[in-house]
């Protein structure tokens, strides 16, 4: 693990008020703040980052967001400072992540507490696809109010678009990254901070402003780092892999028996890219249950693949808008 990528991240979070801890037998690394005001009107943000990033890619919201919001904000499993769990699909991911939460959370509830703890699961690429496993299976002790997706369509839409030559060009590193042993093997020899500076820069937007913000703080120092560790390119290659498996298997039986997502959706994506491949609304109707209403946001101007960080002021706008929908 790059010391220096730590070391810049922990000083940024400790900067902006949060406290780290890695707990658990999962030994998950998470950043906390203000979990003790937590209520129904003041519910946990759980914000969780994408690939290839870490959670230091939520830096430039976290300012933006009230100041007495509870925070939880983890590195994924194997991403970071996370260490790896085995089996790596959405739902152990998730589960993964709000154990911790649950272990967090001791610090201020009673041991008496019955109550649920109400969430908003906010995830940007890999962390979306979390928050879509973790609101159709849900999770002991959690109550979620609403999630956000960041970028993404479902994973089997994803799949099923690669039958296009260019959705298939675009997207080529699923199949690549699913075939653990052989990117293991490429990504090494390439060198995984080149990897990842190479992939940010493929799915990053046009906008210079947007571009200069994504950069900012050593943000590809940081993330290119967390990805010279071995243990994070063949973790972050397991997490495709079975997303290729067991995710796919997940949703189908998911969607042939009807189970859809049931609480309020914000949908945040990119209007040139993303959004230039699908009507992303449309994508996801599907995927809730009658009723449940879909808030939709483009971010147009050339932002890319990483709004949180090219679009941070749009991004937590369209947000807190949607955030006050739910209380």
């Amino acid at each position: 693990m790059s010391i220096s990528a730590v070391k810049i991240q922990d000083a940024k979070f400790t900067d902006l008020g949060l406290s780290k801890m890695i707990v658990n037998e999962s030994q998950t690394c998470c950043y906390t703040r203000s979990l003790g005001t937590v209520s129904e009107k003041n519910p946990v943000l759980v914000l969780v980052h994408g690939y290839p990033q870490s959670a230091y890619m939520w830096r430039h919201l976290i300012p933006l967001l009230p100041s007495n919001a509870p925070l939880f904000i983890p590195d994924l499993p194997g991403y970071g400072s996370s260490a790896p769990i085995k089996q790596n699909d959405k739902l152990n991911a998730g589960n993964t992540l709000l154990s911790a939460l649950r272990t967090q959370m001791k610090r201020y509830t009673s041991s008496s507490s019955s109550s649920d703890l109400p969430v908003v699961l906010i995830g940007h690429d890999r962390g979306a696809r979390v928050a879509h496993r973790l609101s159709v299976s849900g999770a002991d002790g959690i109550k979620i109010l609403g999630i956000c997706l960041i970028d993404i369509v479902p994973t089997l839409t994803q799949w099923s678009a690669s039958g296009d030559s260019a959705n298939a060009v675009g997207t080529f590193h699923w199949p690549l990254l699913a075939n653990v042993e052989l990117a293991f093997a490429m990504i090494t020899a390439y060198g995984g901070d080149r990897w990842c500076t190479k992939m940010i820069e493929r799915w990053s937007g046009t906008n210079s402003t947007g571009l200069q913000s994504l950069k900012s703080d050593d943000s590809i120092h940081v993330y290119g780092e967390f990805f010279k560790d071995p243990s994070v390119i063949r973790a972050s290659n397991e997490d495709y892999k079975f997303g290729a498996f067991e995710d796919v298997e997940q949703q189908k039986e998911d969607q042939e028996a009807g189970r859809k997502i049931g609480v309020p959706v914000l949908l945040v994506y990119s209007e040139d890219y993303l959004g230039g491949r699908y009507d992303v609304t449309k994508e996801w109707s599907d995927w809730v249950k009658e009723g449940t209403k879909i808030t939709s946001h483009g971010l147009g101007n050339g932002i890319g693949h990483f709004g949180v960080e090219e679009a941070p002021q749009e991004t937590v706008n369209a947000i807190l808008d949607w955030l006050k929908g739910l209380k």
